[in-house]
């Protein structure tokens, strides 16, 4: 006599295991995703510190500062001249645009470190030097007022022993240096016009730092561009006082061609 059949149980919850893996698959994926955002926004707050600390206006002191500061060795090597910093790494594309201002931050936070920790130096006027970053690379502007008299190319006593330890800081690194004025007109004996006047003041920055750096003549070039590469408008006294600069441009290593 054969045995009864029994009919076949059928599991319905088998769609459980499957739901129960793509569930884990997709908190995997959501974990990545916010751990990868965690890290961008680590490096953005980081970039926009940086940032923020070296491209502001400043003078060479603080304009509150009553006290010299109590380490007058940082930034100094052991004869007490300043180390040279390194040069930025090359690097290419647009990924790494991020990474190269992060390294001109650092250049010139330690720069305006060692301006603001030095006591040798008489106090200049405020904004005397300030710094910015452009496509081609960090800007050091020197403003006329703290480092040339009106209408001449004869660097200020003062301010000699200051451009010697800010030439002596800067990096072996291809620098252009730029002479500007404002749109007033000069003729005198010895500038025909803000031409002469702004290449005469270029050639003298330039040949200090030669003299104070390790920079290689081969890598310096200066120019002058008269009033026709303004910082700002001239249409006030404040705006020409900011266009009579000079300013010594760190460029950036070209991007390797493939």
């Amino acid at each position: 006599m054969s045995r009864k059949k029994h009919p076949e149980h059928v599991n319905h919850e088998r769609w459980l295991v499957s739901y129960a893996d793509f569930i884990t698959l997709l908190f995997a994926f959501f974990v990545v995703l916010f751990a990868s955002s965690q890290a961008d926004r680590k490096k953005q707050s980081q970039l926009a510190a940086a940032m923020q600390t070296a491209f502001t206006p400043m003078g060479a002191f603080e304009a509150h500062s009553k006290t010299p500061p109590l380490d007058r060795t940082a930034g100094a090597s052991s004869n007490g001249t300043p180390a040279p910093i390194q040069p930025p790494l090359p690097t290419s594309g647009a990924a790494d645009l991020a990474a190269e201002a992060i390294r001109e931050a650092g250049i010139a936070a330690h720069i305006q470190k060692l301006l603001r920790e030095s006591t040798a130096f008489p106090k200049l006027p405020l904004d005397s030097i300030t710094m910015r970053s452009t496509p081609e690379g960090l800007v050091i502007s020197l403003r006329e007022a703290g480092f040339f008299p009106s209408g001449s190319a004869d660097v200020r006593a003062n301010s000699l022993a200051l451009l010697a330890k800010l030439a002596a800081s800067l990096p072996m690194a291809p620098l252009r240096i730029e002479g500007h004025t404002d749109n007033v007109p000069i003729h005198t004996a010895q500038f025909v016009s803000n031409w002469e006047l702004s290449t005469a003041r270029a050639t003298a920055i330039a040949r200090l730092v030669l003299e104070h750096s390790t920079v290689s003549p081969a890598d310096l070039s200066a120019a002058g561009y008269a009033e026709y590469h303004p910082a700002t408008s001239n249409a006030t006294a404040a705006g020409r006082a900011q266009n009579r600069r000079v300013d010594i441009i760190l460029l950036r290593h070209p991007a390797p061609s493939q």
